[in-house]
């Protein structure tokens, strides 16, 4: 179950909050085959003087980061990459203006469902994809 935080200039790019929302979530369903609605995702807004982008970014510059679960493969994640990009770019935001990180935490180091370490649940997902 991932967590992901959309960083962007405030007002900026072609797209709307929840279609951005909307986009980025269903890419981590697409690609990490994690369940409906059981992964936040967040989107911070930034005026210009609090958020310094690439020189070669446009106005529609986004930061994408993830924290999920490591294991995943590399053609996972560029799975991952690519269902981002495509869903963006769906809604008018160029490839070229979305970074995204991720990060990969052990699942020990995840409470979930009330303070269990994710290693000692059943996710109800493969992880190892």
């Amino acid at each position: 179950m991932p967590h992901a935080a959309i960083h962007k200039l405030r007002n900026a790019g072609p797209a709307s909050r929840p279609d951005i929302l909307a986009a980025v979530n269903a890419a981590f369903i697409q690609a990490l085959k994690v369940p409906v609605d059981t992964h936040p995702v967040r989107l911070s807004e930034y005026d210009r003087d609090a958020f310094l982008i690439p020189k070669d970014a446009g106005d529609g510059f986004m930061l994408i980061e993830a924290t999920i679960f490591p294991g995943r493969s590399l053609a996972t994640k560029q799975a991952l990459y690519d269902a981002i990009l495509d869903n963006l770019a769906g809604l008018g935001v160029e490839r070229r203006d979305v970074r995204i990180v991720l990060v990969e935490t052990p699942l020990e180091n995840w409470a979930l469902r009330g303070g269990t370490p994710a290693s000692e649940l059943d996710l109800g997902f493969e992880v190892a994809i």
